[in-house]
């Protein structure tokens, strides 16, 4: 079935037909850490509710390898040859819609942190990062580039350990891999809202060996106090469409 008929997993309708661009993610890791909603709101914009499951906030480090971008009309052609990203997310409701709320990106492609940046309004930094697979463990290491006071790291392994399956709805697992759109400000003056399509995760159960994390600093949240629930994904495809502002 063609990816943008393929609908019935979804929470609510598609936006239009007029997506702008496909994207190809594959070798994902999701690790989450339960966290209390009051921890991150001083770092999420006002207008958004902190969305929460059994009563706590979750803040998620999701890696990946970005195989290809495609824009609409040119969809065998990638602007990019495939590079790895890592993001820190957690998530949100507007208006009773929950969706993701990227609180860092780390890529190292020049495109994806300058005009993505600049087109989605998330907040992208340019990195080092090295991604390797030997056997089935995957191994990701990834420096911020700039000064800052607490040099931004990254050092970790994951490995798939069960078989693939998908998620149900009401579950935990449901709850922290199925969002279909995204949330970003510009300075907290605006909230924007960016749509998101593609099939259910297929997932698999992860073992984590985190070495080094330092994307927590900003946020005073240790991870090693805190065992994470870790995922892996061998991949999706998904559609994107371009943000629109909120309106309240």
């Amino acid at each position: 079935m063609n990816l943008i008929n393929d609908i019935t997993h979804r929470p609510w309708p598609l936006p239009s037909k007029k997506w702008i661009m496909r994207q190809t993610w594959s070798n994902l890791l999701f690790a989450h850490w339960p966290v209390p909603p009051e921890t991150l709101r001083p770092h999420i914009p006002p207008p958004l509710q902190i969305d929460t499951f059994n009563g706590y906030a979750w803040l998620g480090i999701v890696l990946f390898v970005l195989e290809g971008i495609y824009p609409r009309g040119l969809s065998y052609v990638s602007l990019v040859p495939p590079f790895p990203e890592i993001n820190v997310r957690t998530y949100v409701q507007c208006n009773g819609k929950p969706g993701v709320y990227f609180m860092s990106l780390d890529a190292e492609h020049w495109i994806t942190y300058t005009i993505a940046k600049k087109l989605f309004r998330l907040p992208y930094y340019s990195a080092q990062i090295s991604f390797q697979k030997k056997g089935q463990t995957f191994h990701c290491k990834s420096i911020r580039k700039g000064k800052t006071n607490t040099p931004i790291i990254f050092n970790g392994n994951y490995v798939p350990l069960s078989e693939v399956y998908f998620a149900k709805e009401g579950t935990l697992d449901h709850w922290l891999t199925e969002r279909y759109c995204l949330y970003s400000t510009d300075n907290g003056a605006n909230i924007y809202c960016g749509e998101i399509h593609h099939r259910p995760w297929p997932l698999q159960k992860a073992e984590t060996e985190i070495c080094t994390n330092t994307l927590f600093s900003p946020f005073h949240f240790d991870f090693t106090e805190v065992k994470p629930i870790s995922h892996f994904s061998k991949g999706v495809d998904a559609l994107i469409w371009n943000i629109k502002k909120v309106r309240f």
